[in-house]
């Protein structure tokens, strides 16, 4: 092997080590997986163990995006098509106030998709989900998990559109912009989907539970993609008496989703 491709390898490793310390360090959990970087199964049969929902039916229509069943031949480029659909949207107040929508990063061919809330305010600014603090932690626990977070995943949001003051989308803003990520879940095709916090397992799994009452469980949306919930990044940044636990209860979370992707984490030390 050239020296040089030695060496992008071993800071590779260090870089998957360090965010590894890093996020262990802060929520005082163990386990880490033996095998980094393996290439993940194709197979996107769902697990037998995955618990549906009952998932909201929607009526296309002239005005709304295309759903999974019109899936044009080549996904990549519809996706870019709905990109540019969706930075000149103007469906929702929430146009008047956005400095730019924010579609997504990451790898639309990758097997797990990461699926939050809605753009903050660093996210409006770049145009791109999860770049503030919380988006930070996010990378961290990817790294953590041994994979790339441009290379390995593809990130997005519920919403496109910043809500002013990162408040909370209203469930108006939300029935109007979850059908471009229903296309866009559609043309990426995931293995499996990490949705992140409440608001994210609301739209996805059309549910009023919680999401201490959800986390850890495998679930279904639209009955065939597997749906790990967990917490949000930013929650886990919060100080609280729960944080440590909280980010423990995480750890383990993305450990099950790990095991599904075949990249055999250790349950402990």
């Amino acid at each position: 092997m050239p020296t040089d491709d030695i060496r992008a390898e071993v800071r590779g490793i260090a870089a998957s080590l360090r965010a590894y310390l890093e996020w262990h360090r802060d929520a005082g959990t163990e386990g880490f997986p033996r095998e980094t970087r393996r290439a993940i199964s194709e197979d996107r049969t769902p697990s037998p163990t995955a618990t549906p929902l009952v998932i909201a039916t929607e009526t296309a229509s002239a005005t709304t995006p295309a759903l999974a069943n019109d899936v044009p031949p080549d996904p990549q480029v519809r996706l870019h098509q709905l990109a540019a659909e969706v930075a000149t949207c103007t469906r929702c107040a929430l146009s008047s106030s956005r400095t730019q929508t924010v579609f997504a990063r990451g790898n639309p061919q990758a097997a797990l998709c990461f699926v939050g809330e809605a753009p903050g305010a660093e996210e409006d600014a770049q145009g791109l989900p999860f770049v503030g603090r919380a988006g930070q932690l996010l990378d961290r626990m990817i790294t953590a998990m041994g994979l790339a977070p441009e290379r390995d995943v593809y990130i997005c949001n519920i919403l496109k559109c910043r809500p002013p003051g990162n408040r909370r989308p209203e469930p108006s803003e939300m029935a109007t912009c979850i059908p471009y990520l229903h296309e866009q879940l559609a043309l990426v095709r995931p293995r499996a989907i990490v949705a992140l916090g409440n608001t994210a397992v609301a739209a996805l799994l059309d549910t009023g539970l919680g999401i201490t009452k959800l986390r850890g469980q495998w679930k279904l949306y639209r009955g065939k993609t597997l749906v790990m919930p967990t917490y949000h990044p930013s929650y886990l940044l919060r100080p609280s008496p729960q944080q440590v636990e909280a980010k423990r209860q995480a750890w383990q979370d993305l450990q099950l989703v790990m095991k599904e992707l075949g990249l055999n984490p250790r349950t402990s030390a």
